[in-house]
């Protein structure tokens, strides 16, 4: 899809980055910018807005934005919504992302106890079946991935979320939309 300047895609095996993972943006662009996130994580959720508001809309056709799940353990249900993300995107790369966006704007009014039930609610919402969506939860597959991200962060140095990686560059936990696009503008004209 390139509404808003940004493809969003599911990578499988095509030696862009060290595995599989939804990308938003320029997918063969040579600027990576790696957003390790937790689906419940307040910071995360606002790094979401500015990158759906700002980021995506003025470098969405120059960088390729990857990401990956990073559920911190003081979240009840973080490592829950990356699985279930898993899920929407072996369905669809779109779905997933939507199903990110809408978990991360609703963090307020989910918890542990209706998590199963936002999450039936949702797929409900997008034609999915709500039992296979919450069948997913348990899915080894996806539990892996998801702990393979996990592990591939912890590896990096990764503690905070979010921590946004710029080819290389960390950015952690709280930025401005001004810092993120130094070194995106830098890592650009690196690039060119």
């Amino acid at each position: 899809m390139i509404g808003r300047l940004a493809a969003v895609v599911l990578l499988s095996g095509m030696g862009l980055t060290a595995q599989p993972g939804l990308v938003e943006g320029r997918v063969d662009s040579p600027v990576r910018v790696i957003i390790y996130e937790d689906l419940q994580c307040p910071d995360c959720a606002n790094f979401r807005v500015m990158l759906d508001g700002k980021i995506l809309p003025k470098y969405g056709d120059k960088a390729a934005f990857l990401h990956r799940d990073f559920p911190l353990a003081k979240h009840a249900w973080a490592r829950r919504a990356a699985v279930a993300a898993r899920f929407f995107a072996a369905r669809d790369a779109q779905l997933a992302l939507e199903y990110r966006r809408h978990t991360m704007a609703t963090i307020a009014q989910t918890s542990a106890a209706n998590f199963d039930e936002r999450l039936a609610a949702f797929a409900r919402a997008h034609g999915v079946d709500p039992k296979d969506a919450v069948a997913a939860l348990e899915n080894p597959e996806y539990a892996a991935a998801v702990e393979k991200d996990f592990q591939e962060g912890v590896a990096r140095g990764v503690a905070h979320t979010p921590t946004v990686f710029v080819n290389g560059t960390p950015f952690v936990e709280t930025f401005t939309f001004e810092e993120i696009c130094r070194g995106l503008d830098q890592a650009i004209a690196e690039a060119n």
